[in-house]
């Protein structure tokens, strides 16, 4: 079982700070296109997992403004939604035969590694954004968000917040079909955080269904099950749907993201539930979901910043090639951490927060 990790402190520092990479003198002619890179123009390919969900939308103009300021060909792919493993492979294979530099990625899946080998030794430095890839080692580096950390601060927040009381959890995942690092960070990160014993922590849905929990002042659960949303609003209602079929008297609701957290909502208030019933905990922290603490739609969410992500892998694949240079992981860890923060309008003792205020002004894009 993974061993408990403290809840760290936030702190956003700059991409230059962080990776210490020196300004990047670009050519000119600045990217944004899907033709190839000039003689004198670096080429970087980004390929998320789907152009629907404003994470990944947030994480292209990132991309493209920091490609802008330092002279970047920059080429943008995604797949035609959550899972779809072949649109990145195709993509992956463009890159490849335009000679990019390097690719950023969101991997859609396990089936995507054995083109990034390829493109990795076709000589195309590969960097994984928000997802680390199983192995982490099968990309050049990650750049992503702590998951784990940021389900163990919605849970602890949880734990804290239910004063001791019965929790009754539906669990709303990602995939019910393929094991992907993000999905099962955050499942497990919450149970983590909530004082739930996990028996294997790459794996949604193996713990004991009914117990104690330890977290706060500690009571009994009962874990109503797992459903799988794509991280998509349509799913994250159907999944609250199955699981209120399941167990009507669920209490806490965990969702993979805000997209299947607002359509948890949708399937709670069509069942009669009152915000005040049930408490709903997600991760993400985009600018609509911070708006939905505000609302009282979500209880708290932990703040990622995928824009930072894309700068960084932008500027890492530039110094990487003016000087050889290349970006390392955060002490500890098989990725590079690019931070997160728990945000909810109801804090609790001992669960460091920021406000929805606070979460608003720098929701995605860090500092």
């Amino acid at each position: 079982m993974r061993t408990k990790r403290p809840a760290l402190a936030f702190a956003a520092v700059s991409a230059a700070a962080v990776l210490g990479l020196a300004g990047c003198a670009g050519s000119a002619g600045a990217g944004g296109g899907s033709e190839g890179a000039g003689e004198d123009e670096i080429g970087v390919s980004l390929i998320v997992k789907t152009n629907s969900n404003p994470f990944f939308v947030a994480m292209q103009e990132g991309a493209q403004a920091a490609a802008e300021e330092s002279g970047v060909s920059l080429t943008l792919a995604a797949g035609k939604e959550d899972g779809d493993e072949d649109t990145q492979i195709q993509a992956i294979e463009a890159a490849i035969s335009k000679g990019d530099a390097g690719i950023l990625i969101t991997p859609n899946g396990p089936a995507v590694l054995d083109a990034v080998q390829k493109a990795r030794d076709a000589g195309l430095f590969v960097i994984a954004l928000d997802t680390v890839p199983d192995p982490a080692d099968a990309v050049d580096i990650t750049f992503a968000t702590d998951n784990f950390l940021a389900g163990q601060y919605i849970g602890q927040w949880t734990a804290e917040t239910l004063e001791g009381a019965d929790a009754v959890i539906g669990l709303i995942d990602l995939f019910d079909d393929k094991a992907v690092s993000v999905d099962y960070s955050r499942d497990q990160g919450f149970l983590d955080g909530m004082g739930i014993d996990l028996a294997d922590d790459t794996v949604n849905g193996d713990e004991e269904p009914t117990g104690t929990y330890s977290g706060g002042q500690g009571g009994d659960y009962t874990i109503v099950g797992n459903e799988a949303s794509q991280g998509a609003e349509d799913g994250g209602r159907t999944a609250m749907e199955n699981l209120l079929a399941k167990n009507p008297d669920i209490n806490v609701v965990y969702t993979i993201n805000e997209p299947a957290a607002y359509g948890a909502h949708q399937a709670l208030e069509a069942a009669g539930k009152s915000p005040e019933d049930v408490l709903v905990v997600s991760i993400d922290g985009g600018c609509a979901g911070v708006g939905q603490v505000a609302d009282g739609i979500i209880d708290a969410t932990s703040q990622q910043y995928p824009v930072k992500m894309a700068e960084l892998g932008v500027a890492a694949i530039v110094e990487l090639v003016e000087s050889g240079t290349a970006p390392e992981t955060t002490e500890g860890l098989d990725f590079f951490n690019t931070g997160v923060a728990l945000v909810t309008d109801s804090p609790v003792d001992g669960v460091e927060s920021i406000d929805t205020a606070e979460a608003a002004d720098i929701c995605w894009g860090g500092e």
